[in-house]
């Protein structure tokens, strides 16, 4: 289960580093006679049996109260390979659009804005559990290795975050910034936010380890050979860490992941048209019937994806610490 998990994880980076090849079409155009179309179905056969090249028929908007759509039989429009950029895309899109996933309330390719929402989103979740595990270990390390007051101002600190509601503490953090800011900002912000959130459960760790292996013969021997606190500390404690900064690392993964979508999701985090899992979501709750057009709902399933194969990997590493936040 655990290398099934490491294969999703890796596949969906792949599919995120990939996504100017992968998407048939631009995230941010809009098709206007292409609002809420449902995805495109491949066909590898004709009507009369014969096997053809992969093709689709192009969608007609039948009623466009009901955003309802019909396939032109009568035509068939194929896929090329490396056309416009794009791995596969169709031939021609005067004849008909491919729409792997379908299209969001203004028209734009799903499949594309996925693609690129996950390497925004999963660059938020890794620059803040990046950060979280650099002030973690640095805080965490030195409270344990110099004890004392020193340790218990930093673990006082550390708890006083820890207990903190933390969907609220960053709801609170982020509201009381401006609500207009550019993406990138919006980006630095998030990515600041979710470090000060997350780094406290990789401290609380890190000073326990650092505590206890500091009184081992290894230490003591490198303390009698003359090596500096920094060296000791750096060079002989800290590795010592490395199995509770990886499972930290895949538990604050998906939680910034979520946390990300939420704030998007509640009009605070990313804003359309920027394209990420968040804003997606976002755009899938103003629709008034997800029944209709359940392909809307896609983003969630990239999200629970994401957490499923995180799960997968954690669980099986039963010998490990698991400090769960």
């Amino acid at each position: 289960m655990r290398r099934t998990g490491i294969v999703l994880i890796a596949a969906i980076m792949v599919l995120a580093a990939a996504a100017p090849l992968l998407s048939p079409h631009d995230p941010g155009t809009t098709f206007d006679n292409y609002l809420h179309a449902p995805p495109t179905r491949l066909h590898v056969r004709d009507a009369g049996g014969h096997w053809d090249w992969p093709f689709f028929h192009p969608l007609r908007l039948a009623d466009r109260l009901e955003s309802r759509y019909e396939e032109e039989a009568t035509r068939k429009v194929h896929l090329k390979w490396f056309t416009r950029g794009a791995l596969l895309a169709e031939e021609d899109p005067q004849l008909g659009l491919w729409l792997p996933l379908g299209t969001d309330s203004y028209g734009r390719d799903l499949l594309a804005r996925i693609l690129y929402g996950a390497r925004l989103s999963l660059a938020v979740a890794v620059l803040a559990v990046l950060g979280s595990l650099v002030i973690g270990v640095t805080i965490g390390g030195l409270a344990g290795y110099f004890g004392g007051a020193f340790d218990e101002v930093l673990m006082r600190f550390a708890e006083f975050v820890v207990v903190l509601p933390t969907v609220y503490l960053v709801l609170a953090l982020r509201a009381v910034l401006p609500l207009v800011l550019a993406p990138a900002q919006i980006f630095g912000l998030m990515v600041g936010i979710f470090m000060l959130v997350g780094w406290p459960y990789v401290a609380r760790g890190v000073r326990g380890i650092v505590a206890v292996e500091r009184h081992r013969e290894y230490a003591e021997a490198a303390r009698a050979a003359g090596a500096g606190h920094g060296r000791i500390l750096f060079r002989s404690l800290l590795p010592a860490t490395a199995g509770h900064l990886g499972i930290q690392a895949t538990l604050l993964l998906p939680a910034f992941i979520l946390g990300e979508a939420t704030l998007s999701f509640v009009g605070v985090g990313f804003t359309d048209p920027t394209p990420t899992w968040g804003t997606m979501l976002h755009d899938a709750a103003n629709v008034s019937t997800l029944a209709q057009f359940p392909w809307m709902l896609a983003p969630a399933a990239g999200i629970f994806v994401v957490v499923l194969a995180v799960n997968l990997v954690v669980q099986s590493s039963p010998h490990e610490h698991l400090g769960l936040p």
